[in-house]
C-alpha cells in the first residue's frame, strides 16, 4: 500500500473526500505560461489601490522586531477597534484572516453528526471547515442570487449548531437586509450561532443594509465577521476579526492558537484603520467602477447580478464561450464561475479605471472576433 492510501485511511472520515481549496492563478505563473509581460489580476476581490501608505510605513518600522513574538492578545488593535466600533474590548476575537475564526467555531462547537446550515452556492470556507469536522451540512439554494431566509430557518433542527451567512454574499455580491437579519435572529434557537460574514461591508451603498452591531446586546449568538483583507488592502497579511458576546469569545479563545496574528499584520491593521482618507478613496473608486462595469457588461448582452461588493458576477455564455480562459490568455485573470457554482458565469473584481476599461475593451474584441 502506498503512502497516499495509508494516510487517507488514517485521516478522519470526511477528509479524503474534501476538495483542496484553489486560490486561483498567480500573476507570475500566468506571465510564464502565456509569455506575457503584463497581467492584471481581477479574480480575488483585492483592493486595486493596495494598502494605505501608513500601513506600509508601519510594517517597515516594525520589521526590525520580527525576532520577537507578537502580542497574542492584539491589545493595541483590540482597543482601537473597540473604540471605533463602540463595543467592549472583550467582544472581539482576532484571527489569521476570518477563515481562521470560522475554523475556531468549528473546532469549539462541532461534533460529528451536528448540523450546520448555509446557502448554495456560498463561500467555500464555510463548507470546507464544517465538512472537515464531519457534520451534516444543509445547503439551501439561493433565490435570485440571494439567501432564502425562510427556507434556511426550516433546515434548523435540534442538532443544528450554526448558520453561515455572507452579506454581501460571495460569489453573488447580494446582501441580506435588516428584515433578513431580524428574521434570522428571531427565528433561531438561542444556542445556534449566526455567523454573519461582513467581509465586504465597507463597499455597501444600500440603505437596507443593517447595522449589525446594534443587535449584539440582545442576541449573544450573533457572530459578526469582518476583515482587513478587502477595502483595507491587507490580504497578504491575513487579519480578520469577529465581534460577538464575551461569552462566545471566551469559548473561541480556548481553541485559538497563540500568536495567531503576526507582529507586522497587527501594526499594519492599526495604521490602516486610522487612514480614513484611503478608505474613502477606495470606496469611491470601487463604487464608480462597479457602476461602469455593470453598465458596460449589460450593454454587451450579459446578465449582471446587482452587487454591493467589490466584484461582479455576470453570465457570459449566451454571448461568448470560455470567457475566463480567453481573458486569461490575454493577461486578465478573472474567476471562472464554474468553480463557484455558476458555470457560464465569471466573477470580476472591480479594478482601477484603467483596468476596468481594459477588461471591457478586451471583451468587446472577443465578441466581435467571434
Amino acid at each position: 500500500m502506498n503512502a497516499n492510501n495509508i494516510f487517507k485511511r488514517r485521516a478522519r472520515r470526511r477528509i479524503p473526500d474534501l476538495p483542496v481549496y484553489s486560490p486561483g492563478l498567480d500573476v507570475d505563473d500566468v506571465k510564464r505560461k502565456y509569455g506575457l509581460e503584463r497581467v492584471i489580476k481581477l479574480a480575488s476581490n483585492e483592493n486595486p489601490l493596495g494598502p494605505s501608505p501608513r500601513a506600509v510605513e508601519a510594517v517597515l518600522r516594525e520589521a526590525g522586531r520580527i525576532s520577537l513574538y507578537p502580542d497574542g492578545a492584539c491589545t493595541a488593535l483590540r482597543l482601537a477597534l473597540a473604540e471605533r466600533l463602540g463595543i467592549a474590548p472583550d467582544s472581539i476575537i482576532f484571527g489569521n484572516g476570518t477563515d481562521e475564526i470560522i475554523d475556531l467555531v468549528c473546532y469549539a462547537f462541532f461534533d460529528p453528526g451536528d448540523r450546520v446550515v448555509m446557502g448554495n452556492p456560498t463561500f467555500s470556507s464555510y463548507f470546507l471547515s464544517a465538512a472537515a469536522m464531519d457534520v451534516e451540512i444543509a445547503m439551501v439554494p439561493l433565490v435570485d442570487y440571494r439567501h432564502d431566509v425562510s427556507e434556511m430557518l426550516k433546515k434548523v433542527n435540534s442538532r443544528t449548531k450554526a448558520v453561515f451567512v455572507g452579506t454581501p454574499h460571495n460569489p453573488t455580491g447580494t446582501i441580506c437586509t435588516r428584515a433578513d437579519l431580524e428574521m434570522f435572529l428571531e427565528g433561531l434557537p438561542e444556542g445556534v450561532i449566526l455567523i454573519w460574514d461582513e467581509a465586504y461591508r465597507e463597499y455597501v451603498e444600500s440603505v437596507d443594509y443593517p447595522e449589525s452591531l446594534t443587535y449584539l446586546k440582545s442576541f449573544p449568538n450573533l457572530l459578526i465577521l469582518r476583515t482587513f483583507s478587502k477595502i483595507y488592502g491587507l490580504a497578504g497579511l491575513r487579519v480578520g476579526y469577529g465581534v460577538t458576546s464575551p461569552a462566545l469569545v471566551d469559548v473561541l479563545e480556548r481553541v485559538r492558537p497563540p500568536f495567531n496574528v503576526n507582529r507586522l499584520a497587527q501594526v499594519a491593521a492599526l495604521a490602516a484603520l486610522e487612514d480614513e482618507e484611503h478608505i474613502r478613496r477606495s470606496r469611491e473608486m470601487n463604487n464608480k467602477g462597479r457602476e461602469y462595469l455593470t453598465s458596460e457588461l449589460s450593454k454587451l448582452g450579459m446578465e449582471v447580478v446587482p452587487s454591493q461588493a467589490n466584484f461582479l458576477l455576470f453570465r457570459f455564455d449566451s454571448v461568448v464561450d470560455s470567457l475566463a480562459t480567453l481573458l486569461l490568455e490575454r493577461g486578465i485573470v478573472v474567476r471562472d464561475g464554474a468553480s463557484l457554482g455558476y458555470p457560464g458565469y465569471a466573477r470580476l473584481t472591480v479594478g482601477t479605471p484603467e483596468e476596468n476599461r481594459l477588461v471591457i475593451d478586451t471583451i468587446k474584441r472577443l465578441i466581435y472576433e467571434k
